[in-house]
């Protein structure tokens, strides 16, 4: 059960349910919307692996290529009306797919700009709510208020999942994307309820810089500043293990192991259980922040451990995956609930955007690595071999930590200051 504490805290404020409101009902949108999409491809246009592929670097790229970007101009602007801008617009976008499938007019190329714009919808708004979040609560309940998130992002994660493939059989999926673009109306009208004043950044100082200059120097002061410098290495290497992990887990488990999907499916469902009980602790986990961080990211390397270990379909192989979920899921929530908070904590609000997109960034760039990396050495060292280096990337995100100023943190936002353009 959540504490009394964030009962108390951040849900009596009525902006911040708004915000919650609108990041469930995007967040189920958007889950419905990949499966749906690929469906569209695979049903509509007998889509092949590589077009598959192209589908989903088109949805991270962009991210990767304009994240910095992003971020100056979330740091240039008001941040809610960059969140309505950006939702109305992923409404409108994939709006364009069922019509097109009604008018038979769906083709590849259509898919890969929608699957490409409203990632790029997705960045602007992510950026700009994890930056407007510090303006809605107190520091010292910003751990609460993203836990009350990533808990609902959780829970949606696994409504979604059950749900989603329904919807696409019931409806088709064309018309399931319709449902994501009501989702995308919903969440603009939850932001547009919201009523605390945000100064424009603009109207404190004009800006100096060109855009891709003071894109820049976010990612310079990431770098120079040691915490900042930690986070995003940590959160590099977690994301490079996800790439490793998402390209070969399947192939290993089905082809090498020997499970079948349905039992793979409900061993997943595990996952997000588990990671709703981590938003949990991570509420109440109050103090030793530094300390919780780099414990989340050995957890997180002992879950990833049990995967290689599975080496044939049997009952001991079955709660080694179990335990993969509930050990894996349940620390890195409890690590990215603490690392968001901490980044928040510590930067101020007229550069917190750009911040946010350099650590985007360099998830996405190790994402895209590990997962082009994990095919060479699913080849050149084998599927398992893979595994255990995926588990070693979340040993040195912990090293990381270890040997910054993080380890000392105790509470939130009791850290170094000093981040400045």
């Amino acid at each position: 059960m959540i504490s009394d504490r964030l009962r108390r805290g951040v849900w009596r404020d009525r902006d911040f349910r708004a915000l919650w409101g609108a990041v469930v009902v995007s967040t189920y949108g958007t889950l419905v919307r990949g499966p749906a999409l690929l469906f569209t491809a695979i049903f509509l246009l007998d889509a092949s692996p590589a077009d598959i592929g192209a589908l989903r670097i088109a949805e991270v790229l962009p991210g990767f290529l304009v994240g910095l970007v992003a971020g100056a101009w979330v740091d240039r602007l008001r941040r809610r009306p960059i969140m309505i801008g950006a939702d109305l617009a992923r409404a409108l976008i994939l709006l364009t797919i069922p019509i097109a499938s009604l008018l038979g007019r769906v083709s590849l190329v259509h898919l890969l700009a929608v699957m490409a714009l409203v990632s790029l919808c997705s960045v602007f708004f992510d950026v700009a709510y994890q930056s407007y979040l510090p303006s809605l609560v107190r520091s010292d309940e910003l751990v609460s208020a993203n836990s009350a998130l990533t808990g609902a992002i959780s829970v949606v994660e696994a409504l979604a999942f059950s749900t989603g493939g329904w919807l696409v059989q019931l409806f088709s999926a064309p018309m399931a994307i319709l449902i994501d673009a009501v989702s995308f109306a919903g969440s603009a009208i939850f932001v547009g309820r919201m009523s605390t004043a945000e100064q424009s950044p603009a109207a404190e100082t004009a800006p100096e810089l060109s855009i891709f200059r003071e894109a820049l120097s976010g990612l310079a002061a990431s770098w120079r500043e040691p915490v900042l410098r930690a986070l995003v290495i940590a959160g590099g290497a977690q994301h490079l293990a996800y790439g490793l992990i998402g390209t070969v887990y399947l192939l290993y488990l089905n082809q090498e192991v020997g499970f079948d999907p349905g039992a793979l499916g409900m061993i997943f469902a595990v996952g997000g259980i588990s990671a709703l009980l981590g938003a949990v602790a991570a509420a109440r986990l109050t103090s030793g922040a530094g300390m919780v961080m780099i414990a989340s990211l050995l957890l997180a390397a002992l879950g990833e451990a049990f995967v290689p270990l599975a080496t044939t379909v049997s009952l001991a192989s079955v709660v080694l995956l179990v335990m993969q979920q509930v050990v894996g899921d349940f620390a890195l929530t409890i690590f990215e609930i603490n690392q968001l908070s901490l980044r928040q904590a510590i930067v101020p609000a007229q550069m917190l955007g750009r911040i946010n997109a350099t650590v985007r960034v360099a998830e996405f760039g190790a994402l895209l690595a590990g997962t082009a990396l994990a095919g060479v050495l699913g080849e050149a060292l084998g599927l398992r071999a893979t595994l255990w280096l995926a588990a070693g990337c979340s040993l040195l995100g912990a090293a990381a930590l270890v040997a910054s100023p993080i380890r000392g943190i105790g509470r939130i936002p009791a850290a170094p200051a000093g981040v400045t353009p």
